[in-house]
């Protein structure tokens, strides 16, 4: 059989312009992707409160968010045509993952994209903390010359301990032994460490032995204020702290108390328990007008490279699962990808996962007298995704009678 990419034609043929909503100034990049496959595109350059996007996801097909706009329960089921849902960032906790699971739509992100910005970002950060930069360079724009050196170090021979060795902090760690750092990490999982970087058995070991401290871990139960007042006082004093994970992993005042009481000797922040859903004047935190102290508006991955590489990367995930149906990366969903067959017709079907589903829905193709060409069927623990390629005459009669099953959640002919 003769591998085919169908179209996307043929679907804004069959619907209409499939509608693309993406927003908090997602990078042009995608948007380029979009429109390029016939996708009618619109754009906000900010989040939208939940009564707005309930308003907004009522006709449309794909959803495009970064940080910022919350995707809750009553959002998605507003949302009866939303097909997919991209986030344009790493972490996805702003989705409601099961409700999107349970709705039959799965769920995209960049779990690559920024990785090499947010380590730079770290290492200049490291950087500017033992050479006390923020705080020269603040005195020379206020007139004052103070040339010291005490208190400034070089980074070679110091230890830096890496909490969270996924993509971003195994590269970091690449490139701090690079620059002559001793690189220690401790992870929940068994990670292969790269370089000479080695694995510490506990947290406790690492803040104990570290000199630069940085964190780069999700946003879970588990690491909601991992580090607070007792984490703080396991490390050195005269050591620094760095974060740009999530603003809900270190508790702040305990950090601006430390720092205070020159426990430790300086800090890097990038993320916040409460941030701005927009760029505006008035932001307030405890670690305001601390020495040595470099305060940044999650910035993490925005460099130019960094948000085109996500804008593609997500675009192109979002595409690929509406034309063929392939669910590979997503972060809620079963992951299935199937070649795409021209001679046939495609059906999706996401089912509750409970036995007898598959028998049920081969016993109405046997029933129509269809033959199957090809079927692919993964399951998570709530819910089952079929992809099945059969005849073209019955294709939809066969659509039809398996959207009628009890344990359907959504069933349609992609082409």
């Amino acid at each position: 059989m003769t591998a085919y990419t169908p179209t996307l034609a043929e679907l804004h043929r069959a619907e209409g312009p499939l509608k693309v909503l993406l927003l908090e100034n997602i990078h042009p990049k995608a948007i380029e992707l979009f429109r390029s496959e016939g996708f009618a595109v619109e754009t906000a350059t900010g989040a939208l409160k939940e009564d707005e996007l309930c308003k907004k996801l009522e006709s449309v097909h794909v959803l495009g968010i970064r940080s910022k706009t919350q995707v809750t329960k009553r959002a998605l089921e507003s949302a009866q045509r939303l097909l997919s849902l991209g986030c344009f960032c790493i972490g996805t906790n702003q989705v409601d993952l099961a409700a999107a699971n349970a709705r039959g739509v799965p769920v995209f992100n960049a779990p690559f994209s920024n990785t090499r910005s947010v380590a730079e970002l770290i290492i200049s950060e490291i950087v500017a903390l033992a050479r006390q930069l923020g705080d020269r360079s603040r005195e020379v724009h206020e007139g004052k010359w103070r040339k010291v050196s005490a208190g400034c170090y070089e980074i070679r021979g110091k230890t830096l301990g890496i909490i969270g060795y996924g993509h971003i902090g195994s590269q970091l760690g690449v490139m701090a032994e690079a620059m002559g750092m001793n690189v220690i990490f401790f992870d929940i999982a068994t990670k292969l460490p790269m370089g000479n970087n080695h694995a510490v058995g506990t947290m406790d070991e690492l803040l104990s032995k570290s000199d630069f401290v940085t964190l780069h871990v999700p946003a879970t139960a588990q690491t909601h204020e991992l580090i607070g007042e007792r984490e703080i006082a396991q490390m050195q004093k005269g050591s620094f702290l760095l974060n740009a994970s999530r603003g809900t992993v270190v508790v702040i005042p305990a950090l601006a108390a430390a720092l205070r009481s020159g426990h430790l000797a300086g800090a890097a922040i990038d993320v916040y328990p409460e941030e701005p859903e927009s760029n505006s004047d008035g932001f307030v935190t405890p670690l305001q007008g601390l020495s040595n102290v470099i305060l940044t508006p999650h910035i993490g991955g925005s460099t130019i490279e960094a948000q085109a590489a996500i804008g593609a990367e997500v675009g192109t995930s979002l595409i690929k699962y509406v034309a063929t149906g392939a669910t590979t990366g997503s972060v809620n969903f079963p992951q299935v990808e199937l070649p795409p067959n021209k001679a046939t017709h495609r059906v999706l079907n996401v089912h509750r996962n409970v036995p007898g589903v598959l028998r049920d829905i081969n016993a109405i193709v046997s029933e129509l007298g269809a033959n199957i060409s090809s079927q692919v069927l993964a399951t998570d623990a709530t819910i089952g995704y079929l992809v099945m390629d059969i005849e073209k005459d019955v294709a939809q009669s066969v659509a039809e009678r398996i959207a009628a099953l009890t344990t359907d959640i959504r069933t349609r002919v992609l082409y």
